[in-house]
């Protein structure tokens, strides 16, 4: 079997048997064309069975002359891992090359975060009186408020907004699905979108039950939740580099900071693993000055 086979094999598992999202699915066949791309260039006679471990070595030098990331050559190097998996389930390869690659170590980043002056300027700042401005607001509530991850956000449904409950049902990454409770402010707002704003608006066939609409009644896109975010935060002079993700990092960094349990927050958040999760205990020294004082013998 060749690459383009097997790489089209490795997508049909990513979307059928991991139920991964579409932009999770393109994310992991992306890594595979990098190694492609690679060997087209200077080993065109390999195929995934004859792929050794020296080729993929030299891959990383490729990759590192390109001046790529040490974080995307580790993503790209974790998603060559998954394919050879893969591989060596569906029997097409009987080794796997890259079980002695190590991939490029990288330092834990703390992601940025918005504390509630700054959230609450840059909800200030949306334009109420254009057409799309009740739909604005009520989008940064909700992203704020639920923690939400922005393709959620995009697919919210009306039939999953349980308002007398005070919940949103979230289907999350690998079609898993949780409740994640929504404060009032961020049902106020979006009442206030559905009944003065999308109620007026065209809406596509096949859109009746998505929330937030573009001009055109559609689901709204994630470039387009980015630049709504991107160009509120040039209009009140933000220094920090922000992006939707930023308002899921906020709702958690607050949650930790109030004292809500990491285990609780990895619920919200609908993390798979707590070692996702536990980053936002770094964001508070508090938390961590407590943690010390409350475990350790000497404190």
């Amino acid at each position: 079997m060749n690459w383009t086979e097997s790489k089209q094999g490795y997508e049909i598992y990513l979307r059928i048997e991991k139920s991964l999202s579409p932009n999770s699915v393109s994310a992991y066949t992306n890594d595979i064309h990098k190694l492609i791309t690679f060997l087209e260039e200077f080993f065109p006679e390999l195929t995934p069975q004859t792929l050794k471990l020296a080729q993929l070595r030299k891959f990383l030098i490729w990759m590192n002359e390109r001046e790529i990331s040490p974080r995307t050559q580790a993503r790209t190097i974790s998603g060559i891992k998954s394919f050879y998996k893969f591989l060596l389930i569906e029997e097409i390869v009987e080794n796997d090359p890259t079980t002695l690659l190590e991939s490029p170590r990288i330092g834990r980043k703390l992601p940025e975060v918005l504390n509630d002056a700054e959230i609450d300027q840059l909800i200030g700042a949306v334009d109420l009186g254009k057409a799309e401005g009740l739909r604005n607001k009520a989008i940064l509530e909700t992203l704020y408020s639920c923690g939400l991850r922005v393709s959620e956000l995009c697919d919210l449904k009306i039939s999953n907004l349980h308002f007398e409950q005070e919940f949103l049902k979230i289907s999350g990454k690998g079609e898993r699905e949780r409740l994640v409770p929504i404060s009032k402010k961020a049902i106020d707002e979006i009442k206030k979108y559905l009944l003065q704003s999308r109620k007026k608006q065209y809406i596509e066939k096949g859109s009746e039950n998505i929330v937030f609409l573009n001009r055109r009644g559609k689901k709204l896109s994630r470039v387009m939740i980015f630049s709504i975010i991107k160009t509120l935060a040039d209009k009140i002079h933000l220094k920090k580099a922000i992006s939707p993700h930023t308002f899921r990092h906020s709702f958690a960094s607050a949650l930790v900071q109030g004292g809500a349990d990491l285990r609780t927050v990895q619920e919200m958040l609908g993390h798979e693993s707590i070692l996702t999760t536990e980053i936002y205990a770094h964001l508070d020294k508090e938390y961590l000055k407590d943690t010390v004082n409350n475990y350790h013998p000497r404190s």
